[in-house]
């Protein structure tokens, strides 16, 4: 099952010409091509939990078989319920593309990088700020 921390990996990778513009058209659509099928595929994940939860759901006499069924379905909701989170990132991510600010960190401006980005197409921030984050949330307990 995917979850947020596995990505979309069923792409060609970007072949990066030297001197060409960062986040020109082709890019562009390299990128939307990766969001939007990663989206379906999360998509197609929340509809065979539905038919899961749907079909497999059976009221065990025993305690313990229908506190597994419990267990086994409160995990794939919290589950989707994180790839739900992701369905609107890669949404909010397709928007910045169409409004030509992808690919650009939200703290510093700069390039975050074809590469990064196919490794984690949703990345908000450079890797060096994206670091920065992650120690200061160390630091406050987040």
């Amino acid at each position: 099952m995917p979850n947020q921390d596995t990505q979309f990996t069923h792409f060609e990778p970007y072949p990066i010409v030297e001197g060409e513009e960062y986040m020109n058209e082709p890019q562009k659509d390299h990128f939307r091509n990766i969001l939007l099928a990663w989206k379906q595929e999360l998509m197609e994940e929340v509809d065979r939990t539905v038919n899961h939860l749907q079909e497999d759901a059976t009221n065990f006499a025993d305690p313990s078989d229908r506190a597994s069924q419990e267990e086994e379905f409160s995990l794939e909701l919290r589950t989707r319920d994180r790839e739900r989170k992701l369905i609107n990132k890669i949404g909010k991510a397709m928007d910045t593309i169409d409004e030509d600010d992808y690919g650009y960190c939200n703290a510093c401006g700069v390039e975050i990088g074809i590469r990064r980005l196919e490794a984690r197409p949703t990345a908000t921030l450079c890797i060096d700020c994206k670091t920065l984050a992650e120690i200061k949330e160390k630091q406050l307990g987040i």
